[in-house]
């Protein structure tokens, strides 16, 4: 079976979506495949957006919610907690969505605009013509299929086949990767109002424990740890002691593993005929861990500069510049300081996080966001923190 289009995007995430959405609402035949047979299922995230962010991109649906909260609390190795409110928590604070149904909804977005959605459909490969991609080669339901275009979206994710199909490297360090294990869990003692962070080289080395609601005291309590820490079954072993000394009577309804990308942004992020979104292209904040915001926004920009590119006719790697340009410009920028404020932060001892979130207990944290708050820190704990000056004079 073989079919033709204008567009094809790999991975029906919230990067694949966006882009899908984007080309085909510009007049594009889009065609978007994603390989497992239901869109959002399993969850590999901890679900929490900033509102405002998401509202800007889309008009979130009432049952996309699970919960919305008041803020964050983040807690030192020795419990000392600070709290901050939901508009200055960051990216992942505000709502903790409902993934499943999240993916789905901009999937069917993507469809009403026009796109071709073609669930249980795996790529195998490029198709290539004089060198140059032509489409994708793929199986769906166990048939073989041929979907010839000038353009390819990958938003395959961080294991992403389509980057290295087109040439482009994405390989990680171990360092620049987290091993994350996550539980959904009920427990009588979750806190329905506010994302939690634990902070601690002794229950998350070079990395942190979450806990976000999801409301009626269910949680993803979740964990990850730097790959230079971590062993096979290293996280979950963690995650588990973790739940035994904060969630005793934690119930665990579901449970998943894997990997989330810390490195920073990607070296490239094109090729000819191809663009890569999300965790593909490393467009993670590689302090928190957080990716769904970010993939939308890069969804966006492709689905943009794919409508132009077909329109003036050049899809080689200079005619995908524009890509490249913007998403550095409005996303890249951001996860360039991030990756800074990681490559820090993992080599700080307990001794070190206990000082700088003891600093902060008589600030008052419901104006500062993270920025202001590593201002003040700064201020508090000159020594300490006079590696990342240049990051927040």
């Amino acid at each position: 079976m073989s079919m033709m289009c204008d567009v094809i995007v790999v991975g029906a995430g919230p990067g694949g979506s966006m882009a899908a959405r984007t080309a085909a609402a510009a007049g594009l035949k889009v065609v978007m495949l994603e390989t497992r047979q239901e869109i959002g299922d399993p969850v590999r995230c901890a679900e929490g957006v900033g509102k405002r962010a998401l509202c800007q991109m889309v008009k979130p649906e009432p049952e996309w919610i699970a919960a919305e909260v008041k803020g964050a609390k983040i807690y030192s190795p020795d419990g000392t907690c600070i709290v901050m409110s939901e508009d200055k928590g960051g990216a992942e604070v505000g709502y903790v969505l409902e993934r499943k149904v999240f993916d789905r909804g901009l999937a069917m977005e993507a469809a009403r605009a026009g796109a071709k959605v073609m669930v249980k459909t795996r790529a195998l490969g490029l198709l290539r013509k004089d060198g140059v991609p032509v489409g994708v080669s793929a199986m769906r339901i166990g048939e073989p299929l041929q979907i010839e275009a000038p353009l390819i979206i990958g938003a395959d994710g961080v294991e992403s086949k389509v980057g290295r199909w087109a040439g482009i490297d994405t390989t990680l360090k171990l360092k620049d990767i987290e091993s994350c294990a996550q539980f959904l869990a009920s427990d009588p003692s979750v806190d329905d109002q506010y994302c939690e962070f634990f902070l601690g080289n002794s229950i998350a080395p070079a990395g942190y424990v979450w806990s976000f609601p999801k409301g009626e005291k269910l949680a993803n309590v979740g964990l990850g740890i730097m790959g230079t820490k971590s062993k096979p079954g290293e996280a979950t072993r963690l995650l588990k002691q973790f739940m035994k000394s904060r969630f005793p009577n934690g119930k665990v309804l579901e449970m998943v593993v894997g990997g989330d990308p810390c490195s920073g942004p990607i070296e490239s992020a094109t090729a000819d005929g191809v663009m890569l979104v999300g965790d593909a292209a490393r467009q993670t904040d590689p302090f928190t861990g957080g990716g769904i915001l970010t993939a939308m926004q890069a969804g966006i920009i492709a689905g943009d500069v794919a409508a132009k590119a077909l329109q003036a006719g050049n899809v080689r790697r200079e005619g995908l510049k524009e890509y490249e340009d913007r998403w550095r410009e409005e996303i890249g920028v951001h996860l360039a300081r991030s990756f800074e404020f990681k490559e820090f932060f993992v080599k700080l001892t307990d001794k070190d996080l206990n000082q700088l979130l003891g600093s902060l207990k008589r600030e008052d944290m419901t104006k500062m966001d993270l920025r202001a708050m590593l201002r003040v820190l700064f201020r508090l704990n000159p020594k300490l923190l006079w590696e990342l000056k240049h990051l927040v004079v």
